[in-house]
Order: C-alpha cells, then structure tokens, then sequence
C-alpha cells in the first residue's frame, strides 16, 4: 500500500497526460483529499488559467485516486470509472489562476448496488498566506472550517462490473 501523500498518476489509470492530479494527501473511509497544482502547460490550460468547469474533473480524479489507493491496500489494479454528470457544480471563479495550489475533497454519498456512486465535493485555493495563516502545513490534511471554497458540487460516477476495451481484452 502506498504511503500518504503519494503521486496519483499511480492509483489514476489515465493516459496522456489526463491524469490531472498530482498527489493523494489523505485517505478515509467515506472519501479523499487530493491536489493539483494549475500550470500553463496542463492539457486544459487557455491563456487566463484553468477553465473552472475542469473542477468536475478533478473531482471525479479525486474519486478515481480514493478507489485507486483502495484497491493498491487490497493488492489489486485500479479499476475503470465511468462520470456520469454533475450537478449544482458552481465556482465563485471562471478560471483557476496559474501557478496555484488546489486542495481536492470528496465525499462518498452513498454506492448503489448497481455500481452507481454520488460523490460530494468542493475545490479549495492553497496560498502560501493560507498556509501560514492556519499553519496546515505542507501536506496537511485538514482544511481551515472558515476556508471558502473555489467550486463545489455532486457528481454521479458508475463503476462498471467489466469495461470492454478496443482490442477486445
């Protein structure tokens, strides 16, 4: 089992540069912590940052990385993910900000018995005045309670039994 924080390309099986997270900070029973860090040269990028609606994607990578850790503690592969929509995802941005740390924390809702999962989760800005402020920390796990989030909102993600592939393995 990998130890925390850890690289999420790892526990993410995504390709060319898809995986946009870069570490798992924590790890719990109903959900995760992770982060990103925006830079110019992410597959998103436009000229005045990360477009915010990217958020719905690093959450469900959240999700991808908790299910991911799991499976590596129980000696198995990741397992494909299915993001089947969004709702009431809002950000008080329109585009994330070069060069800045986002904190990721998802929530496991509930898990149907059919492979359908809600998720909850919300975006946060880690400045270094932040960090200094509420001393979190470098790889704290905790976010300050008084900490407003860039974006939050729901997603509903399907784990499929079997994905079928192009090669037909």
């Amino acid at each position: 089992m990998p130890s925390l924080p850890c690289p999420v390309a790892p526990l993410v099986p995504h390709a060319r540069g898809m995986c946009l997270l870069t570490q798992l900070v924590e790890v719990r029973e109903e959900g995760a912590t992770a982060e990103t860090v925006t830079r110019r040269d992410d597959l998103f990028a436009e000229p005045d940052g990360i477009p915010a609606w990217v958020g719905v994607e690093w959450l469900a990578q959240a999700v991808a990385a908790w299910a991911g850790f799991r499976a590596a503690a129980s000696g198995e592969a990741p397992a494909p993910g299915l993001l089947l929509g969004a709702k009431r995802y809002r950000a008080r941005v329109p585009v994330f900000d070069f060069d800045q740390r986002i904190r990721i924390t998802v929530t496991i809702d509930f898990v149907a018995d059919n492979g359908v999962t809600q998720v909850s989760g919300a975006l946060y800005a880690i400045e270094k005045h932040a960090i200094e402020k509420y001393d979190i920390g470098k790889h704290a796990t905790a976010m300050p309670e008084d900490a407003e989030p860039l974006a939050r909102g729901s997603l509903t993600l399907y784990r499929p039994a079997a994905m079928p592939t192009l090669n037909g393995a």
